[in-house]
């Protein structure tokens, strides 16, 4: 049993997945310091708020946080902005890696070709002798 779970904890997509989770959680904690130090700072300087977090819509004898929400939201799309940022230019380095090994590595013949030929070269040792 020892055996099976080490190999279940070693397997390469579970050690990636857990690398990209401890990655995400330190970029979203990147993220949500831009938003706060930088991005609410500008938007503080434009419109006299430095946050959204002021801005509640009053429901009764309760509010609803819309400017936390709008907080959030701010976030998440930075943070997705600059993964698929990330993710294109991963791509488009892989496809110019490929690309470049490509052309340095001749493309191989076929199975048979070979074959074929290695049958040639024996034929024509044969008609030699």
């Amino acid at each position: 049993m020892w055996d099976s779970y080490k190999a279940f904890l070693l397997r390469g997509n579970l050690l990636e997945l857990a690398v990209a989770f401890v990655l995400g959680v330190a970029f979203a904690a990147v993220v949500t310091a831009f938003t706060d130090g930088i991005i609410m700072a500008l938007i503080g300087a434009l419109f006299g708020e430095p946050n959204f977090d002021q801005v509640v819509i009053p429901v009764g004898e309760g509010q609803v946080l819309i400017g936390t929400f709008l907080t959030a939201v701010l976030d998440f799309l930075i943070v997705a902005t600059a993964l698929f940022l990330v993710v294109q230019g991963i791509t488009k380095m892989r496809a110019t890696e490929e690309a470049e090994a490509a052309e340095e590595e001749p493309a191989a013949d076929p199975e048979d070709v070979v074959l074929l030929r290695e049958i040639r070269d024996l034929l024509s040792q044969r008609q030699q002798s």
